[in-house]
């Protein structure tokens, strides 16, 4: 997703950031490597997938002209969500997570339940999403709430909009914004912006510094578990060395969580060094037109009306290459088994139950747009993420699942 500015994709915060944060989060002295973590809960979708790589591709072209964009949850496969309190004693709700953008509200589905803790800013908010063709927003009033992301992660008096308008979430009660800050201005009445969770709980000294640890496990693996980790990493769930890569200069990617990154087909460069965004918003791997061609040939894959993928026959599966991802002085395997869609998830994306698809897709404008990649779902389930707002820096490492086999 991505707020108004842009809902659904990601952004580096500028070194001082948080200096602009509301006053109205509550300091509270620092603990050494104080980190928190939040579970995840993941869930196919159930509303009939149209077309994921034509989602897909709408939405990285709004990112493309700096507008906005959102998770479809009628065109994704699979999310992951959060239960979050929201007021005291707390209100759960289920919460979509998007480092694309970084506004936090809900309404969409559950009721606003109002608390002594809830404070009506007498400001309104309004975050579009979709495309031209198809535009929503979810809007509403701003209020500050206390927001608990676990029993030792409370937040206050946190930003929170309580939407009137239903931009299309299905059965999920709102958003969680984990993208830079920057990307909340223009989006509240009177507010240049609002504070991020991140940036609060940074502020009240919850944690040592703005970096938030990923973690996904690749649906078909049998692992439900996700996992947030709030000021820090999990090493527990990521295998070897983490590797560290600055946001890039390119912009519009480097309004977002973006890098520079080239693509090699076995031992054949598809795409040269350029800008492109990491995405928790974007289910495919999707790269621009003419490195699109180049891998088509390559594996041979041919273009399936009912899910908008390449599919390929079992012959072409077992002559396919690894793809490699290299960034940052790193490079990252993505396996044959990683680039296909699970197969036990077919027929939720129209696809046929025996069906072979590729996730690699076409994100419809050739290279030199400034966000020529979009690393989505695909590839974060098969690698640990770190988006480090203190340092302007995106951080992958392998997993256990890198060279899982089960999809």
């Amino acid at each position: 997703m991505v707020t108004s500015r842009l809902l659904s994709s990601l952004l580096a915060l500028p070194a001082l950031a948080f200096l602009s944060l509301s006053a109205s989060a509550l300091p509270r002295p620092r603990t050494a490597s104080s980190t928190s973590t939040l579970k995840l809960a993941v869930r196919t979708n159930a509303y009939g997938i149209k077309n994921i790589a034509a989602a897909d591709r709408a939405r990285t072209q709004n990112l493309q002209a700096g507008s906005s964009s959102s998770i479809d949850l009628t065109n994704t496969g699979v999310t992951y969500t959060a239960s979050i309190g929201v007021g005291d004693p707390p209100t759960y709700y289920t919460f979509l997570l998007d480092t694309g953008s970084s506004n936090t509200w809900i309404g969409t589905n559950k009721a606003y339940e109002k608390t002594y803790t809830s404070f009506d800013m007498g400001d309104t908010f309004n975050v579009a999403y979709g495309d031209e063709k198809n535009p929503k927003h979810a809007s509403g009033e701003e209020y500050r709430d206390m927001v608990t992301l676990n029993s030792n992660l409370v937040i206050n008096n946190q930003s929170i909009g309580v939407a009137s308008s239903d931009p299309g979430l299905g059965d999920v009660d709102g958003l969680l914004g984990l993208g830079p800050v920057d990307l909340t201005r223009g989006t509240v009445s009177n507010e240049d912006e609002v504070e991020t969770v991140m940036n609060s709980l940074y502020a009240q000294g919850d944690i040592d510094s703005e970096v938030l640890g990923l973690f996904f496990a690749p649906v078909s693996s049998g692992d439900s578990g996700g996992e947030l980790t709030f000021g820090g990493v999990d090493s527990s769930k990521f295998t070897g060395q983490m590797g560290y890569v600055p946001i890039t200069s390119t912009s519009p990617a480097s309004q977002y969580w973006g890098i520079d990154q080239s693509i090699n087909y076995g031992d054949t460069e598809i795409m040269t060094s350029t800008a492109g965004i990491v995405d928790t918003g974007t289910t495919l791997i999707l790269i621009a037109t003419d490195a699109f061609n180049t891998y088509q040939t390559l594996t041979g894959g041919v273009p399936d009306e009912s899910t908008g993928l390449l599919k390929i026959s079992s012959d072409q599966y077992d002559n396919l290459s690894s793809l490699y991802f290299i960034t940052g002085g790193g490079t990252y395997e993505l396996t044959p088994n990683a680039q296909i869609w699970p197969r036990s998830l077919n027929t939720a994306i129209n696809g046929a139950a025996d069906g072979i698809y590729l996730i690699v897709a076409d994100n419809g404008s050739p290279s030199g747009s400034g966000l020529d990649f979009v690393n989505g779902y695909c590839f974060l389930e098969r690698f640990y993420s770190v988006y480090d707002t203190t340092n302007s820096l995106v951080g992958l490492a392998t997993t256990e699942y890198t060279d899982a086999t089960t999809n």
